[in-house]
């Protein structure tokens, strides 16, 4: 019987056990054939630590792979009830509790928090009417604007499949291929490249998503959460000398200080007429709504508080999907989200179970009531295992068995008039303007480490990448493709 450190009293230990509750008598030798002798078979409590050892890991994400998180909570300052019937979006000064998760996006878990790479930015809002994912980004918009290429984009940032090494000519390539990429590229190869940490950086929606009201009103949204820290970046020579852990210590370190990073958040709203007749196709991921025409509404703060007490049942499980949507906040017709809708939650079923939403740190705050048995890890929550019926409809509501709930329903989400189901080659819809338009309010520094940045990878991709990649930032704005050209010349 050991003593308490503190006050000397004897303390009495807890029992170790294998993982069927029995007790181990000894968890340092195994059973073995004379002092010299092989392990026997009959080794089971061995076994079983092996086992579950061989087993500590989950399959990599595919994408988002290195990430850090916190818990934290959304304060309501501007009621949104003329836009919305989300129960969590009411009354001024409501709190809902959140979960965010941080995360570069092409590398794997071995890589830096330095890389120069989007950064996830990924809000679960555990809210009275179910889990509502925010599942976005640091940057407005994104490389592409058709799900069909997400398997061929990732693939082109990846390792070079032979050499298992950094690969510039497949980014060029594809970029090339791939004009609807610039603005994104612009954005990632500028100054705003590499965050100096998950705390200065703002974190954005970039999908337009919807509202709905009490009325059956419906209503087009995109969310912003402007860091209060102030964006910080750092140059790629910068980056080069940090710990590839510096972030996450950072997002530690701060919280574990007390010194809480906060986000102000922000919506961009239109309605359902303005988007018919707006000269943008508000649904096309690759592109911003103006401030001008429509300006951010400022609706609360968001306070990340609280770190997570083991990385890996809690970031590591975390599970975001943006199908994971609540009454009042729907999808849209863009295509991105569309296939993102399903791809999410299959890429979780596959590496996690088919019960990922019953993991604590994704399960929903309030009751779960379904018809769904069974499956990996079935019985996390017993009151979903289910004794009672297994579908529906049936003759049991009388005794508390789930109902339907008609009013929670979504309105009818409009289409083009006379619409007809074909391929639509959407990928010459303007790429080019926007680019330019953030090309042109960069100061003199900016668009010199923007082109030095280009540069670095560009000089290594074949001749006619080049040229390609040369004629869309000369389409962007000529003074952009003519840095360009200088910067690749001087390597």
């Amino acid at each position: 019987m050991s003593k308490c450190p503190f006050s000397g009293a004897a303390i009495k230990p807890t029992t170790l056990t294998s993982s069927n509750g029995a007790p181990v008598a000894n968890d340092n030798q195994s059973r073995t054939a004379g002092p010299r002798g092989p392990v026997t078979f009959d080794n089971h409590y061995l076994f079983e630590k092996l086992a579950h050892f061989n087993r500590e890991r989950i399959p990599e994400r595919v994408v988002h792979a290195r990430g850090s998180a916190a818990y934290g909570t959304f304060t309501l300052t501007k009621s949104l009830s003329d836009y919305t019937i989300a129960d969590f979006l009411q009354k001024e000064g409501q709190k809902t509790d959140v979960f965010l998760r941080f995360s570069t996006v092409g590398g794997g878990q071995d890589s830096s928090d330095y890389a120069r790479d989007p950064r996830g930015f990924s809000v679960k809002f555990y809210t009275e009417q179910g889990n509502w994912d925010m599942v976005g980004n640091n940057t407005p918009v994104f490389f592409l604007r058709d799900g069909i290429k997400f398997p061929d984009f990732i693939h082109s940032q990846k390792k070079n499949p032979r050499t298992n090494l950094p690969d510039p000519q497949a980014v060029y390539e594809f970029w090339a291929n791939n004009p609807q990429s610039l603005h994104q590229s612009t954005i990632l190869m500028s100054d705003r490249g590499i965050p100096l940490s998950y705390r200065h950086v703002n974190g954005y929606s970039s999908h337009t998503l919807s509202f709905w009201n009490n009325a059956g009103e419906r209503y087009w949204v995109k969310w912003h959460f402007k860091t209060n820290q102030g964006i910080k970046t750092l140059t790629s020579e910068e980056a080069a000398k940090m710990p590839a852990y510096g972030a996450q210590q950072d997002l530690v370190e701060s919280i574990d200080n007390g010194e809480f990073p906060s986000w102000t958040v922000n919506v961009q709203i239109m309605n359902e007429e303005e988007a018919r007749n707006y000269h943008i196709n508000p649904f096309d991921l690759t592109k911003v709504w103006p401030h001008s025409d429509f300006p951010l509404i400022e609706v609360g703060q968001l306070e990340l508080n609280r770190n997570v007490d083991n990385y890996f049942a809690e970031t590591e499980q975390a599970a975001f999907a943006p199908s994971n949507l609540v009454p009042g906040i729907g999808a849209s017709p863009d295509r991105m989200l569309q296939a993102r809708l399903i791809g999410y939650q299959d890429a979780h079923r596959y590496r996690i179970g088919a019960n990922y939403n019953q993991i604590p740190v994704n399960a929903p705050r309030c009751p779960v009531h379904n018809y769904q048995r069974d499956g990996a890890f079935a019985g996390i929550n017993l009151a979903l295992a289910g004794s009672g019926a297994n579908f529906y409809p049936n003759n049991r509501a009388r005794v508390g068995e789930p109902a339907e709930a008609p009013e929670v329903q979504e309105p009818p989400m409009p289409l083009e008039q006379d619409a007809w189901l074909d391929i639509y080659d959407n990928r010459d819809e303007d790429n080019y303007s926007q680019a330019g338009d953030l090309f042109r309010i960069m100061s003199e520094d900016q668009k010199q480490q923007l082109v030095n940045n280009i540069a670095d990878g560009l000089s290594q991709a074949t001749k006619d990448v080049q040229e390609a990649m040369f004629v869309q930032y000369d389409l962007a704005d000529s003074d952009y493709g003519t840095r360009v050209r200088k910067a690749v010349a001087s390597k």
